[in-house]
Parts: C-alpha cells; sequence; structure tokens
C-alpha cells in the first residue's frame, strides 16, 4: 500500500468522515484495492502467506507521557490502521504479518488480534534502516538522557482504538537503533519466517538480530 502522500502522518485514502475529507487532495482507490485482494484472498480459500506492506508504521515507538522524552523522528499511523482493520474485518482476512519502515531503525511488535473467532499473533515490523540514517528511538528531553524500553514491554496505549478487537495488549518485542539493517522473509506451505539482521554483522546466521515465525494454518507464532 503507498501511504507517502504525506511525510506524516502515514494514510491511504483522503480519510472521509461524514462526508468530509480529511486530506482532499489524496484519491480513494487503495481502499477499494486492498478490499478487493482481500475478497480474492477469501474466496479462493488461499491458503498461504499474507503479508500486508505500507510504507508508514501503524505502531512507531514512543514512551508514554509520564516517562519523560519523546518518540523518534516518525510515530505511528494509527488512523491508516483503522480504516485497515475495517477492511479486514469486512473481507474476513487478516494478515500474517505487517511490514513497514519510514522510521529509520528497526521495531517488532506482537499484536493479538481476536479475528472471526479465533486469537491470532501478528508481527508488525518496522525496518527502516537499510541505509538513510539510524535514528534513535527516544529523543531526550533538553539536559536528559533518554531512556529506552526493554524487549517485550507493553506498549498498549500506542493502540489505545482499535477498530478490531483486541486480546493481550501491544507487546514491543525487540528494537535496535544503533545499526543498519535488513530483512530476510522466507516461506513454505507451513511458515512465514521473517529475521532481521544487520549490517556488518558477519556471514548468515552470525548477522541475525532477530527472527519471528508465525504458523501459518492458525496465525500463531512459535519459538524459533
Amino acid at each position: 500500500m503507498f501511504s507517502n502522500a504525506l511525510e506524516d502522518p502515514g494514510l491511504i485514502s483522503s480519510d472521509t468522515v461524514k462526508g468530509k475529507k480529511r486530506w482532499p487532495k489524496v484519491e480513494d482507490h487503495q481502499l477499494g484495492f486492498l478490499t478487493a485482494q482481500l475478497k480474492k484472498i477469501k474466496d479462493e480459500r488461499y491458503a498461504g502467506a499474507v503479508l500486508l506492506a505500507v510504507h508508514h508504521p501503524p505502531f512507531s515507538y514512543s514512551p508514554p507521557s509520564r516517562a519523560g522524552g519523546s518518540g523518534g523522528n516518525h510515530g505511528s499511523s494509527t488512523d491508516m490502521l483503522r480504516q485497515i482493520d475495517a477492511i479486514c474485518q469486512e473481507a474476513g482476512v487478516y494478515p500474517h504479518a505487517f511490514l513497514s519502515a519510514h522510521a529509520h531503525n528497526y521495531q517488532r511488535y506482537t499484536r493479538a488480534v481476536r479475528f472471526e473467532g479465533q486469537d491470532y499473533d501478528v508481527p508488525f515490523i518496522v525496518c527502516g534502516d537499510g541505509g538513510h540514517n539510524v535514528n534513535t528511538l527516544v529523543r531526550g528531553r533538553q539536559g536528559q538522557v533518554p531512556r529506552e524500553p526493554g524487549n517485550g514491554v507493553d506498549v498498549g496505549y500506542l493502540d489505545s482504538n482499535p477498530a478490531i478487537q483486541i486480546g493481550t495488549p501491544l507487546l514491543l518485542e525487540k528494537h535496535d537503533d544503533t545499526k543498519y539493517g535488513y530483512l530476510r522473509v522466507s516461506v513454505d506451505a507451513k511458515q512465514l519466517r521473517i529475521g532481521f539482521h544487520q549490517a556488518g554483522g558477519g556471514s548468515l546466521p552470525q548477522s541475525r538480530f532477530d527472527m519471528v515465525t508465525v504458523q501459518l494454518s492458525d496465525h500463531t507464532m512459535v519459538a524459533n
């Protein structure tokens, strides 16, 4: 999906509410495109991996207000995600993973979704550190040293107004904001695997910093 009509936030439509277009110069044809693609997946009972890629991240870390500091150079595009979620729910199809960039670092989230009567574990991956600078996840206020989150931290406040039913709170599983890197995505009849590799980290698999594996049949994550 193309979300790059603005620098921030990311959007895929004019965002029409009660007949009024918030972004009147942006066309709405991507909504129809996504609807048609998901309908085709449903009608054909497609059993393979479904990935949704969009330039702007649905989630990008920013600390809670009480923690001080602020997020990196680019934040979450949650309005865009709500539109995507609404279309997915109407079609009865939810992706096995979301891929995005824009924020110049690596972030991996787990979003637990209750969908079509089943519990899905959905990785949301931000990989925007392929070559244009690397930005820290948190920026401190003047005179402060920014405090970065740990692994597996609850960041449910980033997903405060979802369009679909959510299970356990959103988790920031792992991140890297010090090195350039890239993703390696592989899939077979049973599993989708997405690994983040740090540039200059040696040969495979030594360069791999993170890995997530999703069972295609039931949208659950399995240990690596």
